[in-house]
């Protein structure tokens, strides 16, 4: 017996409250042909929630995450990918048991530990958890409104071979340098990050079980880097469709691990990645690099626009002594 089941089943001995698994399965578990679920049995009409966790100082912030997706009806699950191995056993399992309870009668909630600090395991295929064809990958200081999620998922399905999401960046190439940089355009992208993405499970596959040697490699990247997984997640799917990923309009997006917050959650901002705002973009660019170098092209494809919710009036009026658009009712 695998050490990681001896553990699950001694929480579950201990409480039948909560979902609360180990997984310290390798790749090669998770790409079993044997056990990958036939497409057409997966379900179109909900997605899996796949939350990244990480520092114990966000938990405060699950809750409330968790209780949006977990009551929606559009979603099948919520996994909770805890990255974190020195959070001890009990704090995760106080977590998950809070959670349940908050929450019966949504969504099924899990919390799975990992044995490594990877980012690859974000992307890992997990078929015995997910049973749908689209899944929500996304980070645990992150609040979106209902609205614009269920909007986000609509566009998806609309869109099945498309990264869908609210957080766009770029590459770029530095002429002056002659080199590969990550950077923001002000009217096109070519990334969708992981603060929340919507994409088909088919690519998990891809990602994690496809692509041989090269794939192989730049997962070693990652690896590495302790960073741009969700830079290859791009590159592996513009690769397979040739175009670029879809950016959504939010009514509500709150990030709270963004550097850029000027007050109150100092805690989660300084643990987030992007909180070292230059060392951030320098790593990311050298990732790009290292894909481009193994790879030996760069696929990464450029969007420009964003899709919103409503179609409203653009024309500005006096109304109320105000200035507002002319559909606006005082």
């Amino acid at each position: 017996m695998y050490p990681e089941k001896k553990i699950a089943i001694w929480v579950l001995l201990w409480s039948s409250l909560f979902i609360f698994t180990f997984s310290a399965a390798s790749t090669s578990d998770h790409c079993d042909p044997r056990i990958r679920p036939d497409r057409r049995t997966l379900r179109s009409d909900q997605l899996t929630v796949l939350i990244n966790g990480y520092s114990e100082s966000r938990i405060n912030l699950l809750r409330p995450i968790v209780a949006a997706y977990s009551t929606s009806p559009i979603v099948a699950s919520v996994l909770i990918l805890w990255g974190n191995p020195k959070t001890s056993a009990e704090t995760l399992a106080q977590l998950s048991k809070n959670l349940t309870a908050s929450f019966y009668g949504a969504s099924p909630i899990s919390i799975i530990p990992h044995s490594t600090e990877s980012l690859n395991n974000r992307f890992l295929p997990r078929p015995s958890f997910i049973t749908t064809r689209a899944v929500l990958i996304c980070d645990d200081d992150i609040e979106i409104d209902t609205k614009s999620f269920e909007f986000a998922f609509k566009i998806w399905s609309s869109q099945q071979n498309s990264l869908v999401g609210f957080f766009a960046r770029s590459h770029d190439l530095d002429l002056t340098h002659k080199t590969w940089i990550y950077t923001v355009h002000p009217d096109k992208y070519s990334i969708m990050l992981t603060k929340f993405m919507i994409m088909k499970t088919e690519y998990l596959y891809k990602y994690s079980c496809e692509g041989g040697e090269a794939m192989r490699e730049m997962r070693e990247v990652v690896e590495r880097m302790g960073n741009c997984e969700d830079i290859l997640m791009n590159l592996v799917v513009a690769e397979t469709t040739k175009k670029g990923p879809v950016l959504v309009g939010a009514e509500k997006a709150r990030d709270w691990g963004d550097a850029r917050n000027e007050e109150g959650g100092k805690g989660e901002r300084e643990v987030g990645l992007s909180s070292r705002r230059g060392e951030h973009r320098k790593r990311r660019g050298e990732c790009i690099r290292e894909f481009h170098r193994v790879w030996g092209k760069m696929p990464l494809v450029y969007s420009y626009g964003k899709i919103v919710s409503g179609v409203g009036e653009q024309g500005l009026c006096i109304k109320g002594g105000n200035l507002v658009f002319c559909d606006h009712q005082i």
